[in-house]
């Protein structure tokens, strides 16, 4: 038995398949099956209860999985043990960022980071969409918004106060709101999960209660780039944070409106699995992520 067998078992079960462990561990297919095959047959059980639709750990693999687990911690603690101070860590990272956070503050900065840590490979999804942390093989991912995932550990960084903006043209041709009641000549470009014009709404404070009102959309989107892109086009207004909308407020492209009805802070907040010992590169990355977006969040 060999670490490299047990990461390939570890991670067919995180992910309950055998086609996404190896797709995330560049292997082909049926390498990862047979080195779960001589896995069990070494161990003399069965690890694995695999169907036509479904893969999840026996009895014993849950047992093992565990032990498992706990052992590749320990063994990346190891490698670590002797290492010259300065020698950087190795291994993989995959995490998960907002679009706009990973190209205004993550990315810019990443080159420092590499520098310290020359011999780690950083894989960096960039996607609207809530990943799956566990399933889908990252080590942590960075989230702004409401938190649902109980079973995560959470570090909260703090909030990004958000702004209401639209284009000069825009408001040229349906005139600048003064209080909520003007609203209702005006419409807003929509976010959404899944394109759907139910659900658009103003958003703001009401004394520190947070409260919507509903308005018209002509535009849903489900992506933070067409969601800019669309207000710059002068498809509506829209609510978003201060920290992407402060440079088009600069250069005049987009103009404040209703600043004293702006819609609640987002939060912004590290989330990671539950571990007994976390790997000393995750808690690099997780570090050096909050020291990079800390000064852009409000506490």
């Amino acid at each position: 038995m060999d670490l490299d067998t047990l990461r390939i078992f570890v991670r067919v079960a995180e992910l309950s398949s055998f086609t996404r462990a190896a797709e995330q561990l560049g292997m082909a297919k049926g390498r990862v099956s047979d080195a779960v095959t001589r896995l069990e047959a070494g161990l003399g059980t069965r690890l694995l209860q695999r169907t036509t639709r479904s893969v999840r750990l026996s009895p014993d693999g849950e047992q093992f999985m565990a032990r498992a687990a706990e052992l590749l911690r320990e063994a990346d603690e190891l490698q670590t043990l002797f290492q010259p101070a300065g020698s950087g860590l190795r291994g993989r990272l995959r995490i998960d960022l907002p679009n706009g956070l990973a190209r205004d503050l993550v990315i810019p900065r990443l080159p420092e980071f590499l520098a310290a840590h020359p011999q780690l490979e950083i894989g960096i999804s960039t996607t609207d969409r809530r990943v799956d942390l566990v399933r889908e093989g990252f080590d942590c991912v960075l989230r702004i918004g409401a938190l649902v995932d109980s079973d995560l550990v959470v570090r909260r960084l703090g909030e990004l106060p958000q702004v209401n903006v639209a284009s000069p043209d825009y408001l040229k041709r349906h005139g600048t709101p003064r209080s909520l009641a003007d609203l209702a000549a005006h419409r807003v470009v929509h976010y959404a999960d899944k394109l759907g014009l139910q659900g658009a709404a103003w958003d703001y404070l009401d004394k520190g209660v947070a409260k919507r009102l509903p308005m018209r959309c002509n535009v849903v989107v489900n992506g933070t780039d067409a969601y800019h892109a669309a207000c710059l086009a002068g498809l509506g207004m829209i609510q978003a944070p201060m920290l992407g909308m402060q440079r088009h407020i600069d250069a005049g492209t987009l103009l404040q409106v209703l600043p004293k009805l702006a819609a609640p802070p987002l939060p912004v907040s590290l989330l990671y699995a539950h571990r007994r010992h976390v790997p000393l590169r995750v808690r690099a990355m997780l570090d050096w992520v909050t020291q990079v977006v800390s000064p852009h969040v409000a506490r």
